[in-house]
């Protein structure tokens, strides 16, 4: 993830170097490029952010219905025992 974050920041500053370069205008349309390219990054750093948060919680998800699996099994059969205990417990109407 820090990896991920640091290439990001790098690839903001070949961008901003790259609007510099290009740019043979005034400063203020410098700026101008160099907050657009910045809106970009900001953008994709949010995506990349949001899918690492959905894959972590559906890692998350697996984990625990791969550890609760076999509880549930487990509470199952112990349901099914006691609802034969209560109808065999139970007179025939």
């Amino acid at each position: 993830m820090k990896a991920s974050l640091l290439f990001l920041l790098a690839c903001t500053a070949v961008l901003a170097l790259g609007a510099r370069a290009d740019s043979a205008e005034e400063p203020k349309a410098l700026v101008q490029k160099v907050q657009e390219l910045a809106q970009k990054a900001t953008a994709m750093a949010k995506d990349a952010f949001s899918r690492v948060r959905g894959s972590e919680a559906a890692q998350q998800a697996r984990q625990w219905l791969s550890d609760n699996a076999e509880l549930a099994k487990q509470r199952l059969v112990w349901l099914k025992e006691q609802l034969a205990e209560l109808l065999k417990k139970t007179p025939p109407a």
